[in-house]
């Protein structure tokens, strides 16, 4: 009997998530993302255009969700999967991507106003 309740705990010690679990490294998720992509012909049959559209597709799915006020994690992550396969099919990688972006963004001056929406500083001077 003592036996069999200790069994049932380490099931269940086993099989529940730990908090402190660290995820997977971001690196490790754009190459399982790319795999998976691969192994869908994806780069090899696709085209950037219908990348570009079901990128559309994803990022509609994402507003849906934040104007319901469900959960986008997965909206989101969709949307990284379409742009790691942009990128890639464009001859780049994410971590370039957003390091161009980040090069572009770094020192730009400006606020976020009442609606919502970042004036950049140059458009107030106009």
């Amino acid at each position: 009997m003592m036996k069999d309740l200790i069994d049932i705990l380490k099931r269940q010690i086993n099989s529940a998530p730990l908090e402190k679990q660290r995820p997977e490294s971001l690196d490790s998720l754009v190459a399982k993302c790319t795999g998976w992509s691969e192994a869908r012909l994806i780069f090899k049959n696709g085209k950037r255009e219908t990348q570009m559209l079901k990128l559309i597709e994803e990022i509609g799915e994402l507003a849906s969700s934040i104007a319901k006020s469900s959960s986008v994690a997965d909206d989101i992550g969709d949307a990284l999967v379409v742009l790691n396969n942009l990128a890639i099919m464009s001859g780049l990688t994410l971590q370039e991507c957003l390091a161009a972006a980040y090069a572009d963004i770094k020192d730009r001056k400006g606020h976020i106003n009442s609606a919502g929406v970042f004036i950049k500083a140059e458009e107030t001077m106009r």
